[in-house]
């Protein structure tokens, strides 16, 4: 089955950061039934469809008939062994991981919520409507329910939501948080294969360093602009969460639609990094050069979703 085709920047976060102790539910999740990169996309889905499927659709996907916490919010999470998570720099610049699983949550009601908030809040009046109708609720009541979701369970989600997600494509920004040599792909037998991954994974230190760098040499070079924002957002999020995190960037279901040539041929990261130094050294053409091949090439991969 195809997943969606999405790419995830992900949090995982000690399992001590949920509580002191962590609610046992979670706890049993960590240690029975986690999920992984392949399959927290395959249960997106699954959630997404269960939710406007049921007899009585709801709102929102891992939430109860009657609006409240579905049990899926503490089954459903992403572990990783410490020992899978690169350590860069000095050790006085390495998380302590310890022997903690790291995890992160899936968060489907939260995140979902959110994406409602934004879609009343930015979309068209038209498109607004028809959100308002199929919902069968007033915008207020729409509004207030979202806003509840996005803020309970408060073990799972006082640090705010530990997965962003884009669709079709990989913002260019989430690469100044990795380093290009820690590239981990598995094509496996076709872009059918379950096993066909590509991610890289960091310390929260060294993604925190990587791309506060990022966001000073693109304010100091071109000023406020969409980048710059976009860094300093990003670089507000990470700071909401244990220092002792992981930080995974994965392009999840996009390696279906890539072939194998192009994702072993695929240096976006290292583009990234050589933007950034070329950033650093004022060398505005190849600045642009670097830019321009960067952008073509996820260009070509985002125009998939004229033809879906």
């Amino acid at each position: 089955m195809l997943r969606p085709f999405s790419a995830y920047l992900r949090v995982y976060e000690p399992l001590s950061a949920f509580g002191h102790p962590p609610d046992q539910r979670l706890v049993n999740a960590v240690s029975t039934d986690p999920l992984n990169g392949v399959t927290a996309g395959e249960r997106e889905r699954i959630l997404w469809l269960k939710s406007q499927t049921a007899e009585s659709s709801q709102l929102l996907p891992a939430e109860s008939i009657g609006g409240g916490v579905g049990a899926s919010v503490y089954k459903d999470v992403l572990v990783l062994d410490p020992a899978d998570v690169p350590a860069q720099g000095g050790v006085e610049d390495a998380a302590d991981f310890g022997h903690e699983p790291l995890v992160c949550p899936l968060q489907m009601r939260a995140r979902s919520a959110a994406s409602l908030r934004t879609l009343l809040s930015e979309t068209e009046p038209v498109l607004r409507q028809a959100v308002l109708w199929e919902a069968d609720l007033d915008e207020d009541e729409l509004r207030r329910r979202a806003t509840s979701a996005m803020r309970e369970p408060r073990d799972i989600q006082a640090r705010g939501l530990h997965i962003r997600s884009a669709t079709w494509t990989v913002p260019l920004t989430w690469f100044s948080l990795v380093d290009p040599d820690q590239r981990h792909l598995v094509l496996g037998d076709g872009p059918h294969d379950p096993r066909r991954t590509l991610f890289w994974r960091a310390t929260m230190p060294d993604a925190r360093s990587r791309v506060s760098r990022a966001r000073e040499l693109v304010y100091n070079t071109i000023g406020d602009s969409e980048p710059a924002r976009m860094l300093d957002d990003t670089e507000s999020w990470l700071q909401n969460f244990d220092g002792n995190s992981a930080v995974e960037l994965d392009y999840g279901g996009l390696v279906q639609m890539i072939s194998d040539s192009a994702l072993e041929a695929d240096d976006s990261a290292e583009q990234i990094s050589r933007i950034l130094d070329a950033l650093g050294a004022e060398d505005m053409s190849e600045l642009t050069r670097l830019f321009n091949q960067v952008q073509s090439y996820w260009a070509d991969i985002a125009a998939h979703e004229r033809f879906n």
